[in-house]
């Protein structure tokens, strides 16, 4: 049967928890391979795998309990391998590099930071830092609401201007969070988002962050800021060259919106 694989860890890492379960239904028991320094969190991989939602929480889920006692390296929702002998020999080729991210990633998570704008209160700053949008906007009041070409050039303005801002705001936030991280990793853009952007962390100074993320709140009020975490490194564990297919070791983050 195939190996499902959810992440790797140091072989002196505590063993799962009893009777946590993954993927698959009914869920699968979860289990440790081990092979020279390094151990892999595993289950019997189900056939016809999907990502709906009730299995990539199942794959958070063994992360995250597994992540809680120590560092573990997350594989990507849907990682299988032929069989047991298959994983191990792979934690046997790729184990400088696993242990290499174990150690840099040891005693850190991950959280996640998405932003976007309050529309009512970033029009509110478009308009009061932007003299000629202004000067419109009261010139077409003044016309009754303006030509259609006017409207037209006062909405183009404006969604130029909200664009702008977007930017600004999105440096403005990493600028502001990044000090309170060890590491930070830019997320793929996502449609109702104007930031999305993980911090490695360090455990200890956890709380260091999240009141930088409450002071970010605080000075910039026209930003909506969603916090994800603490997660596994999923942003943070940099795939080895000639990963075997099946079984790459970058993580994704399956529980943020």
């Amino acid at each position: 049967m195939s190996t499902y694989v959810y992440g790797i860890t140091a072989v002196s890492h505590p063993s799962v928890p009893e009777g946590l379960t993954g993927v698959g239904d009914p869920p699968g028991p979860v289990r440790v391979l081990k092979q020279g320094g390094l151990a892999a969190v595993v289950s019997d991989a189900p056939e016809g795998l999907r990502p709906k939602r009730r299995e990539l929480l199942a794959h958070q889920n063994v992360l995250s309990e597994v992540g809680g006692s120590g560092c573990v390296l997350p594989m990507r929702f849907g990682s299988v391998a032929p069989d047991d002998d298959a994983v191990t020999a792979v934690l046997a080729e790729r184990a400088e590099h696993y242990e290499e991210r174990l150690g840099a990633l040891d005693g850190r998570v991950e959280y996640n930071i998405k932003a976007n704008h309050v529309e009512e209160a970033v029009l509110h700053h478009v308009m009061a830092g932007n003299p000629e949008i202004r000067a419109l906007a009261e010139s077409n009041r003044r016309q009754g609401g303006g030509s259609y070409e006017d409207k037209i050039r006062l909405g183009e303005m404006v969604a130029a201007a909200v664009k702008d801002k977007e930017a600004d705001d999105a440096a403005a936030l990493e600028r502001a969070l990044e000090p309170a991280a060890d590491a930070v990793s830019t997320g793929p853009e996502s449609t109702g988002w104007l930031a999305n952007v993980s911090f490695l962390v360090n455990r200890e100074s956890a709380e260091e962050f999240l009141a930088a993320v409450e002071r970010v709140r605080a000075d910039m009020p026209h930003l909506e800021v969603r916090v994800n975490g603490p997660l596994p490194p999923y942003s943070f564990v940099e795939p080895g060259p000639a990963e075997p297919a099946g079984t790459a070791a970058g993580g994704t983050d399956v529980g943020t919106e």
